[in-house]
């Protein structure tokens, strides 16, 4: 029926009850979190503040849950709960799953790496000492020793994800001249040169009319990144430029951590990081 010119559905007369009915009034909300480097009381804000449903709704995590405060074991625990999950891999989390898959960290657990390291030794029973701890002592772990569920984690992580609108999700970038499927691996984990174009592209057309375009071989809607903290431009809100939108706010690095509503573009963070933890192992 109409009612000031809007039509109103009456949903009481519809033929379905329930959890059908309960659907189609709460549709998935789809919602991307930038870099979390093992800020466990991050994501818990960001989740309980964007009212996040486990079951039904999509979150997409744009890589580097590893390395720099040390909780990275309950961060995974915590993102493995939710029923849709897309986890993009981030060059942390890479060399995580390289020690997984060999024994040995390539960083030596530097970058933040420590923290990684000490949030699993604590399932050995083994508190990690006050002061700075040393390489050898952490050395100790052992990748056997890495819950199975966690190596399926890490493993299961997607190198990038392109949804049905043709956003791309992506932890650092491309090189967008080359097309998108012809990257090397590594280039979508730690590439900034997309950014760093965007914010070119931005400061080239700033007060122009009419805007060149911003050229990719493989074109997107919009690109949603991380990996760029948008602390080095002294913003801890999501940055975006051209089509890209940066959502590293710098959790890693004391900022905070956001989440967003990828169609609304509203967004939630938490409490900046060096408020809810003493120390940073990066």
């Amino acid at each position: 029926m109409l009612l000031n010119g809007l039509h109103v559905v009456n949903i009481s007369r519809f033929p379905f009850s329930g959890k059908w009915k309960e659907r189609y009034l709460h549709p998935m909300r789809i919602l991307v979190m930038g870099d979390i480097h093992g800020a466990y009381k991050a994501v818990l804000q960001c989740l309980q503040r964007a009212g996040f449903d486990y079951e039904r709704d999509r979150l997409i995590q744009l890589g580097d849950v590893a390395d720099g405060y040390d909780e990275v074991y309950l961060c995974v625990e915590e993102l493995m709960k939710i029923k849709n999950l897309v986890s993009i891999r981030g060059n942390h989390d890479d060399w995580f799953y390289e020690f997984i898959q060999t024994g040995i960290h390539p960083q030596q657990w530097e970058q933040g790496g420590k923290a990684t390291a000490i949030s699993y030794l604590r399932l050995k029973g083994q508190e990690p000492l006050t002061g700075e701890e040393s390489y050898s002592s952490i050395t100790v772990l052992d990748s056997a020793a890495i819950p199975h569920s966690h190596q399926q984690f890490f493993a299961s992580q997607r190198l990038y994800y392109i949804d049905d609108e043709n956003n791309c999700f992506v932890h650092g970038g491309f090189h967008r001249q080359v097309p998108f499927t012809q990257q090397l691996a590594y280039t979508y984990y730690w590439d900034r040169s997309l950014w760093m174009a965007a914010l070119s592209y931005e400061a080239f057309n700033r007060g122009n009319s009419k805007k060149s375009r911003f050229a990719m071989a493989t074109p997107f809607t919009t690109v949603f990144i991380g990996h760029t903290p948008t602390l080095h431009w002294k913003r801890e809100q999501p940055m975006e430029a051209a089509n890209v939108c940066n959502l590293d706010t710098g959790a890693g690095h004391g900022g905070r951590l956001t989440i967003m509503d990828v169609h609304t573009r509203v967004y939630w963070q938490s409490d900046p990081v060096n408020t809810l933890y003493n120390k940073s192992w990066r």
